[in-house]
């Protein structure tokens, strides 16, 4: 009886040291800050791919690390706060993603925690880093150039609709995504001898007036600009866009899928696992300066 009493004791005890081990081990597990300027619910494929991307390099979330998340939900001036949070918690990395400003503001906030962003500009042009083989400083990441792609996609918008002597380009205002696709659809509309029509929004509820607008000026065609923010209203512009006779073409596949006309860019799930990779990598010990 009495050795029975000991066993139960002894049990009960190791029993009740382990949330005390699991803590311990939940507490010593690297932590990864996630800043985006996205929203989480229309963000679950691309979250999805960069958990396979950390995956591929032996990291599973829950498990063997950390992920603490920080939605702006398209309001760029909650980033700053968020970025200095992520910051204070001593993050072992922050991934910076879905806007040029996500990624900017991540390297304002701190000189020391590796930095790794996912962007659709030149991060060189951006000022994000020094150059695309050797990044330099405490930064390094993905971009898919898609800002660069607006020419080619004026020149397909115009193979698909010649007789469309003005062309609308609808982007967010004050975003230096736009400014810096606009300078390259301008450029390129000269060349091909078209009109363009620039248009900016601050929200979705400016998207009628936006529409209303360039079928009053005489649009013919339309080009939306990239970024987080139009592709999560992607159905709404679809419907617009179908609702007014207007062509349009878009970045990425996801608004064909949601009923767009056409999209030409990168596919946005592979830069996103490519986020993954770049992170899990750190994790493992690369230098952000001359890691790419």
């Amino acid at each position: 009886m009495s050795s029975r009493r000991e066993f139960i004791t002894l049990l009960g005890g190791a029993a009740a040291t382990w949330p005390l081990a699991a803590r311990a081990q939940q507490s010593a597990m690297p932590i990864v800050g996630f800043l985006s300027s996205r929203m989480a619910s229309e963000s679950v494929s691309i979250v999805a791919a960069f958990h396979q991307g950390l995956k591929e390099i032996g990291y599973v979330e829950g498990q063997n690390i950390s992920i603490e998340y920080r939605w702006a939900d398209f309001q760029d001036d909650r980033l700053r706060a968020m970025a200095a949070d992520l910051v204070q918690r001593r993050v072992a990395v922050i991934a910076a993603t879905g806007s040029t400003v996500a990624a900017s503001t991540a390297k304002l906030a701190t000189t020391t925690i590796p930095i790794v962003f996912g962007a659709g500009s030149d991060p060189v042009k951006e000022g994000l880093v020094a150059s695309l083989n050797r990044p330099g400083g405490n930064i390094t990441g993905v971009t898919t150039f898609t800002q660069q792609l607006g020419a080619k996609q004026l020149e397909l918008l115009h193979a698909m609709v010649p007789t469309a002597a003005v062309v609308a380009v609808l982007g967010k205002r004050n975003d230096p995504d736009t400014e810096s696709a606009l300078k390259d659809v301008e450029a390129a509309a000269r060349t091909l001898g078209l009109q363009i029509l620039a248009l900016t929004v601050d929200s979705k509820r400016d998207f009628q007036a936006a529409f209303a607008t360039l079928v009053q000026r005489g649009a013919g065609a339309l080009l939306i600009c990239s970024g987080a923010f139009f592709t999560a209203n992607r159905v709404q512009l679809a419907i617009l866009a179908a609702r007014h006779g207007i062509p349009a073409i878009y970045t990425l596949r996801e608004f064909p899928l949601a009923g767009g006309l056409m999209s030409y860019a990168t596919r946005l799930t592979d830069s996103y696992r490519q986020v993954g990779i770049y992170v899990g990598q750190i994790l493992k010990g690369a230098k952000p300066a001359s890691y790419r």
